[in-house]
């Protein structure tokens, strides 16, 4: 059994990383778009009515059921709740500031497509001030599409995905070495350790270890942040969470600070020496900590949640979970033959297996 779910989240974890590098288009587009907010002046000589809906308590609204639900084993239940009782869109009041929100595809769609006369970007207060104004989700202008551009050829790059294969096949072995027979294994923890190694790598250069465990320990404080109140005050959600960062941010920068002192070849090996090898100015020490420290967001939830829904449905899939084994059983064989390790083209030959990828692939989108 340990041999075939082993088989199974190499395989998996392999044929994924499209997904873990797509996410990440998926994240820079949505960066430049946001929260939407009306941009129409309250002195109107006339009111549009509000969409009917609660603004719960003064100050805290409906934060608290909307985290909670967000956390529960049905994080929908606060929009389908809200949907029956006031339709599809209903005004809320969620972390601090009154809301309208939408669940009508051609609403939301009307306002993604608009232009900034009509609706601008907005974040929640808790989001701004724990990325910063130096974040990528916040700046704009040339500097944004500068970064965009740079980190985007960097992830279609042929080094990033050989080394993203390596590291995933690596960490897959070295996590299942310390399991044991007698103990209980949860697949979305261990996904989510492997998925946030393979995203560090990426980006700064981090292998596991001691600086690694830090590093994981204090953003897992810093996320919970996110969805919190915007009340910075000590002993307050954000208030830990903006601490977490600062550790974070030390840490990254003296990695960063390293490289500087280094020498650093023109053939970048992580985000932070594309950066790096910019000319621009504008691109500090500071503004580049923060930002790899940003993009550790998007591999939070979804490759875990993905990886671990996929080892549930095909073990609930024997025939499926046997095609699977086979296709890959037969390159990995072919392979070990030649002496040659598996690349990320290998799995890009495998039908099944990409079809499986596929199918994964639709599910990150749809969720």
């Amino acid at each position: 059994m340990d041999n075939l779910l082993w088989i199974v989240l190499e395989i998996l974890l392999c044929s994924t990383a499209i997904i873990f590098l797509y996410s990440y288009s998926s994240w820079f587009s949505w960066s430049s778009s946001g929260m939407m907010t009306s941009s129409s002046s309250s002195s109107s000589s006339y009111e549009t009515p509000l969409p009917l809906g609660n603004l719960g308590w003064p100050f805290i609204g409906e934060t608290i059921d909307f985290v909670s639900c967000a956390y529960s084993d049905r994080p929908e239940s606060f929009m389908d709740k809200r949907r029956r009782m006031y339709g599809k869109v209903f005004k809320s009041h969620i972390f601090g500031s009154p809301t309208i929100v939408s669940t009508d595809a051609e609403v939301s769609r009307f306002i993604l497509q608009s232009d900034a006369k009509v609706f601008v970007p907005s974040y929640p207060k808790s989001l701004t001030e724990l990325m910063g104004k130096s974040s990528i989700l916040l700046i704009n202008g040339s500097l944004q599409r500068r970064i965009h551009g740079l980190i985007g050829a960097f992830f279609k790059s042929h080094h990033l995905k050989a080394q993203i294969t390596r590291d995933m096949q690596s960490y897959v072995q070295e996590s299942m070495e310390k399991w044991r027979e007698d103990q209980p294994i949860f697949i979305q923890d261990e996904t989510k350790n492997i998925a946030f190694q393979v995203l560090v790598k990426a980006l700064i250069s981090l292998d596991p270890g001691e600086e690694m465990e830090l590093l994981k320990k204090q953003f897992q404080e810093f996320i919970a942040g996110l969805m919190s109140l915007p009340l910075n005050i000590p002993g307050s959600q954000l208030y830990r969470s903006l601490q977490a960062k600062k550790k974070m941010a030390k840490l990254v920068q003296k990695l960063i600070e390293s490289k500087r002192a280094g020498i650093i070849s023109m053939a970048a090996k992580d985000v932070a020496e594309v950066l790096l090898n910019d000319a621009s100015e504008e691109l500090t020490d500071d503004l580049i900590a923060d930002n790899m420290i940003d993009m550790m967001i998007p591999g939070e939830d979804s490759v875990p949640v993905l990886m671990t829904l996929a080892v549930k449905y095909l073990s609930d899939c024997p025939a499926a979970l046997q095609q699977l084994t086979k296709e890959n059983m037969k390159l990995k064989n072919l392979k070990a033959q030649r002496g040659e390790p598996m690349c990320w083209t290998d799995y890009l030959s495998l039908p099944f297996t990409q079809t499986v990828s596929a199918i994964l692939a639709q599910s990150s989108l749809t969720s």
